[in-house]
């Protein structure tokens, strides 16, 4: 049954209990209607049920805005008693359309794309006029399904039902034998629901469809040409993400990252370029300079940058060729002074001698 749920119907049942129906058989029927409501998905959002009763009159035992388990309903019908002589059966129809599927009565909204359809359960032949009656019944969208039992006119059945007629029309020989219908109906409002009977050759999700199912994939995955089996999808490809510089595939998902000297703004998909001389961010020893998110070292005045790129080493300014003493070059620390030999004086240049 979880498997099975019939479709949202506003489903009426007309029931014949003219004369000709004798008093077991009538209960017959009850037993039939009984049947069919624990088949049905009964409840105020699925399938609503309402019960006609006629034979020369017409008498609404209960309409669809009454009941909404089944257990209330069968009790309904438990206590149904017979009307007798007669068999209006047009006019039962055509009660049915003016006075039970109403808003007012239960009948829901044309909006809701709800299906409205009568069974109509007869064993002779309607008194009155059942054509034009039946015919604008289904014109205003009624599916009529007849049912008839043992001496039923079927001309009339065909004339009342909708078609396709093979689909539409019913006979069974007694009222014995009524319950059998029960599983033909069963079939006719079912929605096989492939994807949880576990019938289905999906490797990912099914999705149930009418009668029939479909394949799809989880997301990040998709479908491949067989219709059933699924391919992750490179969703780092060009024009699939949103990433401003590095795309990172994750498990049918995917993350943003940044190149080297950037960093992840908060959106998680653009990058801002670091200040890579921030303190602590580089290993320079004396000068760091900023390079367009990397950068470069170099070195204060009197030092030169060490080959490792990073540290700096005092220069020999008494090197030769790197000052202008004309005697001697006296090293200070990172500068120098000019002296001369002995018997020399400096000039007031501070740099010739005398």
């Amino acid at each position: 049954d979880t498997a099975c749920k019939n479709r949202p119907l506003d489903l009426v049942f007309i029931i014949d209990s003219s004369r000709s129906v004798r008093p077991e058989e009538f209960e017959k029927v009850k037993i039939f209607l009984s049947k069919m409501i624990d088949t049905l998905d009964v409840g105020e959002r699925t399938t609503r049920v309402a019960v006609m009763n006629y034979a020369s009159t017409v008498k609404v035992e209960f309409p669809l805005r009454t009941y909404f388990d089944k257990a209330s309903m069968k009790e309904a019908v438990s206590h149904i008693e017979p009307l007798s002589a007669g068999t209006m059966t047009g006019l039962a129809i055509q009660t049915a359309v003016d006075e039970v599927f109403t808003e007012e009565m239960g009948t829901r909204p044309a909006t809701f794309n709800i299906p409205k359809v009568v069974i109509v359960v007869t064993d002779g032949r309607p008194q009155d006029q059942v054509q034009d009656v039946a015919a604008s019944a289904r014109t205003a969208g009624i599916e009529i399904y007849a049912v008839g039992v043992d001496r039923a006119d079927m001309q009339s059945l065909r004339i009342m039902a909708s078609e396709p007629l093979d689909e539409h029309v019913f006979y069974v020989e007694t009222y014995g034998v009524i319950e059998k219908l029960t599983s033909k109906f069963r079939e006719t409002f079912c929605a096989a629901n492939v994807c949880a009977l576990g019938t289905h050759d999906c490797e990912q999700v099914c999705v149930s469809n009418d009668r029939s199912y479909l394949c799809d994939c989880y997301e990040g995955y998709t479908l491949n040409p067989d219709k059933r089996t699924c391919s992750a999808v490179d969703i780092c490809a060009p024009g699939r993400h949103e990433c401003d510089q590095i795309c990172v595939s994750n498990n049918g998902s995917y993350v943003c990252d940044c190149y080297e000297g950037y960093t992840l703004n908060p959106d998680t998909k653009t990058c801002s370029a670091m200040d890579m001389c921030a303190p602590g961010r580089h290993g320079c020893a004396q000068v760091c300079l900023s390079n367009d998110g990397s950068y470069s070292c170099d070195c204060y005045e009197g030092y030169t940058l060490n080959p490792d790129k990073k540290t700096c080493s005092a220069v020999d300014v008494c090197a030769p060729g790197r000052h202008d003493c004309e005697q001697v070059c006296v090293r200070d620390d990172l500068f120098y002074t000019c002296d001369c030999y002995q018997g020399y004086t400096l000039n007031p240049d501070k740099k010739t001698c005398s």
